[in-house]
């Protein structure tokens, strides 16, 4: 069942736009102040629209990186340079203002003249800068561009930090009264994680139910993380689509292994994982090496086998590939799973319901008294040591034993599993400490830890 995206509760949004190569992601990173942005040589490193949030004089805003403007993109709309002019124009319809960067080096050129005109009609105000005007003498540069019929130009070079004063002052000039955006709230932030083309941008559009990233068959589209805002049932989510995660040794393009680099650092921003698999060919190593990161990260993680439809009937059984997948992954057999389609829906309509559950998991309140009954539960004849809660966000347990670097393993796991389910700690990492039982004098022994992690 698609969610409807809602505003992200009134923040105003400023639209980056520009011809490939301009800098407009090197500007972007500059504008929200974190490297964000994927920024290369190449052309069109930039496919689709990134979202992450600035502040100047007191006032908040959103800023949206989009792909390179191309003007002969549109003869041919099955083309990837069409959808990412289709995504451009999109993002300037849904802005509040716009930034249109051109190349201080490359001069005006027929690209430029035609998304002048094309802003013009769309009746937003916009800032027209002129990028990589690294010093005061190319600012001569500037001239070219006024045969565009543009009364003002911001010059500044985003490589080197100049005029960015100016261009933050303009921005907050075109943004809509402050009386009129409520403040933002910030919501859950869902990672979607996982091999590329599995379908995570498929996922991401049909919880949308609005094309926000682009999909195509060629693997890797989707380079950076983007952020998307949306409501499920008053509750406010941030969706955050990730380049596809391979192998080392199978990532032999810069830029792909910059994604999958920023993809893993996602979820260190990130409160829960949504790691998606291909239902089809199940959980392979790769799929379980993802998994594993979320698990590391601290992160709560729901399994989706996507793809659903494309299963044959006689092995369409959610039960049966449950069982499977527990068989040949016993570590990630306690993580929640659903079997879903982001192609027809199906499956998809139990997917916030279950987010919630592990939400609550990820950030419990364990009572001390039951916290100890349940463990004396677990070692029901032998002297229980005493627990107490430690951490959250991911949910943390203290146990004191006269020997903790003595616990086996295999009863570290035991008491984990059993904590874990008195508390209903679905899809999250519960992590066991062990530390030295306090003398009965008071004073403590010497400070002998141990760590054990789900």
């Amino acid at each position: 069942m698609a969610a409807r995206e809602e505003p992200a509760a009134g923040v105003p949004v400023v639209a980056i736009v520009g011809r490939p190569n301009a800098g407009k992601s090197t500007l972007f990173n500059r504008l929200v102040r974190a490297r964000r942005a994927i920024v290369d040589d190449v052309p069109g490193v930039t496919r689709d629209r990134i979202v992450a949030p600035a502040e100047h004089a007191g006032r908040r805003f959103l800023c949206v990186d989009t792909g390179g403007f191309a003007t002969g993109a549109r003869r041919d709309a099955s083309t990837l340079a069409a959808r990412v002019r289709e995504q451009t124009l999109r993002a300037v319809a849904e802005a509040e203002c716009v930034l249109c960067v051109f190349d201080a080096q490359a001069g005006l050129i027929p690209e430029d003249r035609e998304l002048v005109r094309l802003l013009g009609r769309s009746g937003k105000p916009v800032a027209f800068v002129v990028n990589k005007v690294d010093t005061p003498a190319r600012e001569r540069l500037l001239a070219d561009f006024y045969a565009a019929g543009i009364d003002r130009l911001l010059p500044v070079s985003a490589a080197h930090g100049r005029g960015l004063e100016a261009l933050r002052d303009a921005i907050v000039a075109m943004l809509p009264p402050l009386g009129s955006a409520a403040a933002g709230t910030p919501g859950t932030r869902l990672a979607i994680v996982g091999r590329p083309n599995v379908g995570k941008s498929s996922l991401l559009n049909r919880l949308l139910g609005d094309e926000r990233a682009i999909v195509t068959a060629e693997p890797g589209t989707t380079r950076d993380a983007i952020d998307t805002p949306l409501a499920v049932g008053g509750r406010p989510y941030v969706l955050i689509d990730t380049a596809g995660i391979r192998r080392r040794a199978r990532t032999r393009e810069p830029l792909e292994r910059h994604g999958a680099v920023r993809a893993i650092g996602t979820l260190a921003r990130a409160d829960l994982a949504l790691v998606v698999l291909d239902a089809t060919e199940g959980m392979t190593d790769q799929d379980a090496r993802i998994a594993a990161r979320a698990r590391a990260a601290g992160r709560g993680a729901i399994l989706l086998a996507n793809k659903w439809d494309a299963v044959p009937a006689e092995r369409r059984d959610a039960t049966t590939f449950r069982r499977a997948l527990a068989e040949l992954r016993p570590a990630f057999a306690d993580l929640p799973l659903l079997c879903v389609s982001a192609r027809t829906g199906e499956g998809l309509g139990e997917l916030f319901r279950l987010v919630a559950r592990v939400e609550r998991a990820y950030d419990p309140v364990l009572p001390t008294a039951e916290l100890n009954r349940a463990l004396q539960a677990a070692v029901q004849a032998q002297a229980p040591p005493g627990a107490t809660q430690t951490g959250r966000r991911p949910p943390e347990v203290t146990v004191f034993a006269s020997a903790p670097e003595g616990v086996p393993t295999s009863y570290a796991r035991y008491l984990t599993a059993r904590i874990a389910r008195t508390f209903e700690l679905v899809g999250v990492p519960l992590r066991l400490v062990f530390r030295a039982r306090p003398r009965a004098t008071g004073v403590r022994r010497s400070r002998q830890r141990r760590a054990f992690r789900k």
